[in-house]
């Protein structure tokens, strides 16, 4: 006997697809980014400020690579 498959059906309203505020991601995919960003909600005030430094940076092009930072080291 096979196995029955059925189909779900979701009815979205149409003015949460407006502008591009409807996001739809796999449930694992959701979980981990929930679990990222509540960590992320217990930074301090200072970890916060250098995280987005770095990230200033980083979009700037002020980094090394880990190739680079090996090389330098002698590693």
């Amino acid at each position: 006997m096979e196995k029955a498959e059925f189909m779900n059906t979701l009815t979205i309203p149409r003015k949460l697809v407006q502008n591009d505020d409807l996001v739809v991601v796999p449930r694992r995919e959701y979980e981990r980014l929930f679990r990222f960003w509540a960590a992320a909600e217990l930074l301090t005030a200072s970890q916060k400020k250098a995280i987005n430094k770095g990230v200033r940076e980083i979009a700037r092009g002020k980094f090394f690579t880990s190739k680079q930072v090996k090389h330098e080291l002698g590693l």
